[in-house]
């Protein structure tokens, strides 16, 4: 079994074209007001088709992404990739950066942006544990610990309402580390822009080409 495929960059560093995006995800798109959130939309859906290329040696125009709702229909919900619905994927955007990660089991990445300066109160409050806000010092550290914890929602472990059920106190700012059976990857980019992959296999990150 491959290991996990994560990738991530600007959002011009993306290749492809719309014409590779499903119809569903076009009329998406074409829903942002702002041309910089369109434009970010397009490169996160261009991206997971460059992961999914990658981990399955298809070229890129030939992977369709997929999302489906029991309740908001097409276009909300869990992302899968149409011909290996088996295969997690996961992809995230933030003001000018985004990131992708397919691979076998359960896959959540997010991107956050990390402005300097004290950590919010309000969200501090509704996402950290007690053992978690001993540990903070400022907003950097609060957005580390819930860039996590949107990755685990993105994996389907976590969900808003629970953050304070998941305490992360014990994990370092370490690149690649283990939690509980689960493979976390960070990188920092730009911006600055904090990434985070978590997989059941230790991911690989490769280059946007």
């Amino acid at each position: 079994m491959r290991d996990p495929v994560a990738m991530g960059g600007p959002v011009e560093d993306v290749t492809g074209s719309a014409g590779w995006l499903t119809e569903v995800e076009r009329e998406r798109a074409a829903r942002f007001v702002r041309d910089a959130d369109r434009r970010s939309f397009v490169a996160a859906h261009l991206l997971v088709r460059h992961c999914a290329a990658a981990y399955l040696d298809l070229p890129p125009e030939k992977v369709t992404l997929l999302q489906h709702c029991e309740i908001h229909g097409a276009g909300h919900g869990k992302p899968y990739l149409e011909h290996a619905p088996e295969l997690g994927v996961s992809l995230s955007h933030t003001r000018g950066y985004v990131c992708a990660a397919v691979g076998h089991g359960r896959v959540g990445v997010d991107a956050e942006q990390v402005s300097p300066g004290p950590a919010d109160e309000g969200l501090a409050g509704q996402a950290l544990t007690d053992g978690e806000r001993a540990l903070v010092t400022g907003n950097a550290d609060l957005i580390r610990i819930w860039a996590r914890k949107e990755a685990l929602i993105k994996r389907g472990e976590l969900t808003l309402d629970r953050l304070r059920e998941v305490d992360l106190s014990g994990l370092s700012a370490r690149e690649r580390q283990e939690w509980q059976g689960r493979h976390l990857l960070e990188w920092t980019a730009p911006g600055p822009v904090l990434v985070t992959v978590i997989t059941d296999r230790p991911a690989t990150r490769v280059s946007i080409k």
